[in-house]
C-alpha cells in the first residue's frame, strides 16, 4: 500500500521546489528510487492543493530506521503524517499536510 497525503500552501511556487527537494534528499537518506510521486495541483480559495503518494518501499524504510522516533501519533500513519511535516519544515516549507490514505 502506498501512503498518500494531501499538502497545501498559499505560496504553491515557493512550496512545490522546497517539497520536491526535500523529498529527494529523504529518497537519498532512504536509498530508494521512485519513492515519491507528487500529483498536479488545483486551487480552491486561495490555497493550492497537491497531493504527494510515498512508495510502499520507502515508507517501510521510514518505519523500520527508527526516523520517525519521537513522532508523536497513536498509529503509524499519524506519527509518518507528523514526521513528514517537520521533515518538511526543517527544510524550510511551511505546506500543511493531511494523511489520506495510509
Amino acid at each position: 500500500m502506498r501512503a498518500l497525503f494531501q499538502l497545501s500552501t498559499r505560496k504553491y511556487e515557493e512550496e512545490i521546489k522546497l517539497v520536491k527537494k526535500a523529498m529527494q534528499e529523504l529518497e537519498s537518506i532512504c536509498k530508494v528510487k521512485n519513492g515519491f510521486e507528487i500529483s498536479e495541483s488545483f486551487t480552491k480559495a486561495g490555497w493550492t492543493f497537491f497531493n504527494i503518494q510515498i512508495s510502499s518501499e520507502m515508507s517501510y524504510i521510514i518505519e523500520k530506521s527508527g526516523m520517525m522516533e519521537g513522532a508523536l501519533g497513536f498509529r503509524i500513519g499519524e506519527q509518518l503524517k507528523n514526521y513528514l511535516g517537520h521533515f518538511f519544515e526543517s527544510k524550510g516549507s511551511q505546506v500543511r499536510i493531511k494523511k489520506i490514505n495510509y
